[in-house]
């Protein structure tokens, strides 16, 4: 297929996965609507942010990589394949959960002892936003390749794609930016972090375009989106629902989740 691409075809592809990516921007705006003693939006967000993800890994990323690795093997082969895959992501993020240190440097507390979130509690948030901004930037990686394919393969294909994808990178968005924010007190930082994982799509997007279309395969696909389910999991499981529930709101962490579930069933569902 690549021999027969041209430079507007690439490049109207390439834009059209920039502009599912930076969706994540639209999220992060949540930043600019948050008290950064807000605890209650802050469990609220927090559980939304395990219920996307979770949501997401379990039915999209995990029955998807199934698929892929059962076409290409046995149906019991690849439905071990892929829970291998999964079950490694989780034990490459725990490793990693052990390696990096709980404690932040001293540099990004911004003084926020006075905002009702303390030092522990930044260097804890901070820590979760860079970890979701790594696990759904490499989630986005792959899914910008399958966007720029899309878009290949001509606008009525890409085009319900491209929204579908825009619509639920907005809580992804959501996910990053919030823990960020109150951990720094920065909304800059905040967007910035939410629109680098976004950006992980063009990237993907450039990276398939030159180098993997030939060789990127349902098993090399099916691999890394059971492994990056696991990560995801562990994240919602490790690190978001038990910090939602620290700051005392129940009823709003839980209902954050049920809210993530929502947004990822009805993006699913409609597209």
């Amino acid at each position: 297929m690549t021999e027969n691409i041209d430079i507007y075809s690439f490049g109207m592809a390439l834009l059209l996965t920039l502009i599912a990516g930076m969706s994540t921007g639209v999220g992060a705006l949540m930043a600019f609507l948050s008290k950064a003693d807000n605890k209650k939006l802050l469990s609220w967000a927090l559980g939304l942010s395990a219920g996307v993800m979770v949501y997401i890994s379990f039915m999209e990323m995990l029955p998807e990589a199934m698929t892929d690795l059962e076409s290409l093997f046995t149906e019991k082969a690849g439905s071990w394949y892929g829970l291998l895959a999964f079950f490694a992501g989780i034990g490459f993020i725990a490793l990693i959960d052990r390696i990096v240190p709980e404690s932040q440097n001293p540099h990004e507390n911004h003084n926020m002892d006075d905002a009702g979130v303390d030092s522990h509690d930044r260097h804890h948030l901070r820590r979760q936003g860079i970890l979701l901004a790594l696990a759904i930037g490499i989630h986005n990686f792959p899914e910008g390749m399958a966007t720029f394919v899309s878009a290949l393969d001509g606008w009525d294909i890409a085009l319900p794609i491209v929204f579908a994808i825009a619509i639920h990178n907005i809580p992804e968005g959501i996910a990053i930016s919030v823990p960020i924010y109150h951990a720094t007190g920065s909304r800059s930082k905040a967007i910035r972090y939410s629109l680098l994982s976004g950006l992980a799509e063009p990237v993907g997007a450039l990276f398939g375009g030159v180098l993997l279309l030939s060789v990127w395969t349902p098993g090399v696909n099916g691999i890394i989106l059971a492994a990056v389910s696991g990560i995801m999991v562990y994240i919602s499981f490790d690190e978001l629902l038990p910090s939602a529930h620290s700051y005392g709101h129940h009823h709003a962490a839980i209902g954050g989740v049920v809210l993530g579930f929502a947004l990822m069933a009805v993006s699913l569902q409609i597209f």
